[in-house]
């Protein structure tokens, strides 16, 4: 028996949950999940300004931009963000709504609900699964219903806490990168449920985890794994990222914690330029060199999977 929560999490996440994703039930995230109402959300976030994504439609893709970005007092955009239907709209009746906190200089600076919306944050407790010095961002996040992001990764350790409504989550391992016709760091697969298995055939190869998290739930989601959520009702949450890797391993340029590490961006940068040499010879030289060149990365950086068998949902535990 472990004298305290915190000391049971911090085992599990040292001998049990490392490098796999994980859904705690029963973790205290503070009077959060009793008092953030909508009426109580609107009161103390106030005239507050806050930057949001607006959209047509509710499934939003990052790719293409199918979404706009307005300003809203705080207040009116969580009466909006509640709402199945507005009387004031930016774009129609049904348009979705989406704020991602962000810090003071966005270009600069993480978001931190500390110092973005420091009332609020005196009622959330972020979990203590690491040393303060490692930690990164705090991110408040609300979801209109139906509202579902487009698949990504993210390059350092995150906890989704799930404070009102419900969210699934759809998780893929990094081993399924080769299915998943990435563009940067997303996804181009928008509709996961039924994919246009014309345009994207190795798809159906990729295998899928996911969770549905309640109110109070958290979601350890490890760097680099691919994450797509559902907002299934209106939702408040925050995620919370830390540094695993060390500091200087991170483009300190990246406010939002999604930059590939320093040497993985030079690699491939170096990769390109090879590529591009390569591009001098002719079309049967480039595959074949092109085939050894992919033998040498696989034998010098492919590790034994520790992902959840195929089908598998997230691990689910509960301390209380």
């Amino acid at each position: 028996m472990y004298p305290c929560l915190q000391e049971w999490i911090r085992t599990c996440f040292c001998e049990i949950f490392i490098q796999r994703p994980a859904v705690l039930r029963g973790a205290c995230l503070g009077p959060c999940l009793d008092k953030w109402t909508t009426q109580y959300l609107r009161e103390k976030g106030g005239d507050l300004e806050v930057k949001v994504h607006v959209s047509t439609v509710p499934t939003m893709d990052f790719l293409h931009k199918n979404f706009v970005y307005k300003t809203l007092p705080f207040s009116e955009f969580v009466k909006r963000a509640s709402e199945k239907r507005h009387s004031d709209f930016f774009l129609c009746e049904d348009e979705s709504y989406y704020l991602r906190s962000l810090g003071e200089d966005v270009r600069k600076e993480p978001a931190d609900i500390k110092k973005q919306f420091p009332v609020l944050a005196e009622d959330f407790k972020i979990p203590e699964f690491f040393d303060q010095s490692q930690f990164f961002s705090s991110v408040f996040r609300i979801s209109s219903r139906g509202l579902q992001l487009w698949t990504h990764y993210d390059v350092m350790d995150n906890l989704l806490a799930q404070v009102t409504g419900t969210k699934r989550v759809v998780l893929y391992s990094p081993q399924e990168a080769l299915y998943l016709y990435m563009s940067g760091d997303k996804s181009e697969v928008l509709d996961i449920d039924s994919p246009d298995l014309q345009k994207f055939p190795e798809f159906v190869k990729a295998k899928r985890h996911e969770c549905v998290l309640q109110p109070g739930d958290l979601l350890f989601i490890p760097a680099l794994w691919f994450h797509n959520t559902l907002a299934l009702e209106f939702g408040v949450g925050v995620n919370v990222f830390w540094r695993h890797l060390q500091a200087d391993s991170y483009d300190k340029r990246d406010p939002y914690g999604n930059k590939d590490p320093v040497a993985a961006t030079r690699a491939l940068q170096a990769l390109e330029r090879a590529l591009h040499t390569l591009d001098t010879l002719p079309p049967e030289y480039r595959d074949f060199y092109g085939r050894r060149m992919v033998q040498r990365v696989q034998k010098r950086t492919y590790t034994t999977s520790n992902e959840p068998k195929d089908g598998e949902e997230c691990e689910v535990t509960n301390p209380g």
